[in-house]
């Protein structure tokens, strides 16, 4: 069954619970229930930088939300303060670890009076959820499935000369960057880089998917293959991406410098570097991957999991999607067949 109802109306019951964090920004989390009440507990969904909890549910047959309710769960995306479905703000992985994803997770226990709870989440939503975790923030999380990246940011060549040199020039014009200026570009500083993109960028005739690629990655595309997308969502992800501070992108520099996150902020309830300080959580991790990664190589999460691994043998997992990439892992037409199940597998270990 599909969340996109052939009528446009959602077969699904659907909630937004906002919620605001310690540092005083209003958030919210968008519980969704099928017409069964959810018999087994609740999983927290957690985007990437620069879209929405919306990319959950591109227009496939089958999206990763559906499955989840066909499975019993009760789903909430939560929308943290790197989301566009609020204003730009100049938001760092720091401040989404300590206050953003703690309290999504507090506000789903207090709405649904689970103690626990399981969580998916993405790039870098990914990282932030996982420095929150290892910081022993969200202690409600009993399994986390990552994909794409987590403690070990790895990136390809032509992505290091950008974050290294690229993005200290283009701070110079904007504080951001927005991939949908390949639909509108406001200024001149949008202008000049949608021209410098669409003269460098002739995979495809959308203008937003060609900026998503120069903005993220080092493919063509970079956040997916275009063969795994079906006509549909490719025309959707127009609306789906948004500004991506400049401020996140020298972070994560740093942390690819390092070989692994470090944090930015000096906030006492975060360590420094994450790889000295001892993991405070018990949870199981799932590492996943596309093999076609053209965004954080798959080493990244390799990385990830033999650190794990070698700090608690035969518990964690990793798994190496042959044929994707970064957001088609959960956008892709074929999904449901080649990833889900292997996501839900996970979730129902225990």
């Amino acid at each position: 069954m599909s969340s996109q109802a052939p009528n446009g109306q959602s077969p699904y019951e659907e909630r937004i619970i906002p919620f605001i964090t310690d540092d005083g920004v209003n958030l919210n989390l968008i519980n969704v229930r099928g017409r069964k009440p959810p018999d087994k507990g609740p999983v927290i969904l957690v985007h990437g930088a620069g879209v929405r909890a919306n990319i959950y549910r591109a227009p496939v047959a089958t999206t990763i939300v559906d499955a989840l309710i066909e499975q019993g769960y009760d789903v909430w995306l939560e929308n943290w303060r790197g989301s566009i479905a609020f204003p730009p703000n100049l938001w760092t992985l720091d401040q989404a670890a300590l206050y953003d994803h703690p309290k999504a997770v507090k506000t789903i226990i207090a709405e649904t009076g689970a103690q626990q709870l399981k969580a998916i989440i993405h790039c870098q939503g990914s990282t932030s959820f996982t420095m929150s975790a290892l910081a022993g923030l969200v202690p409600e999380v009993t399994t986390i499935v990552s994909n794409a990246v987590s403690l070990h940011p790895v990136v390809p060549r032509w992505s290091t000369f950008k974050l290294r040199y690229l993005v200290p020039l283009v701070k110079l014009f904007t504080p951001y960057l927005n991939p949908h200026w390949g639909v509108e570009a406001p200024d001149l500083a949008a202008k000049m880089i949608t021209l410098l993109v669409n003269m460098t960028h002739h995979e495809c005739h959308n203008a937003v998917c060609k900026q998503v690629s120069f903005t993220y990655g080092s493919g063509f595309p970079a956040l997916w293959s275009h063969e795994n997308l079906n006509e549909e969502t490719h025309e959707w992800l127009k609306e789906e991406f948004g500004a991506v501070p400049l401020r996140f992108f020298e972070q994560i520099n740093r942390c690819a410098r390092q070989g692994h996150l470090v944090a930015v902020e000096g906030f006492k309830e975060l360590p420094d570097d994450f790889v000295k300080a001892p993991p405070k959580t018990d949870a199981r991790f799932a590492f996943f991957t596309g093999e076609n990664n053209l965004c954080f190589l798959p080493v990244s999460q390799i990385n990830t999991y033999n650190y794990f691994s070698g700090l608690r043998p035969n518990y964690h997992s990793l798994h190496v999607l042959p044929g994707y990439g970064h957001l088609d892992v959960f956008m892709g037409q074929n999904a449901a067949r080649d990833t889900f199940p292997l996501i839900l597998d996970e979730l129902n270990k225990d």
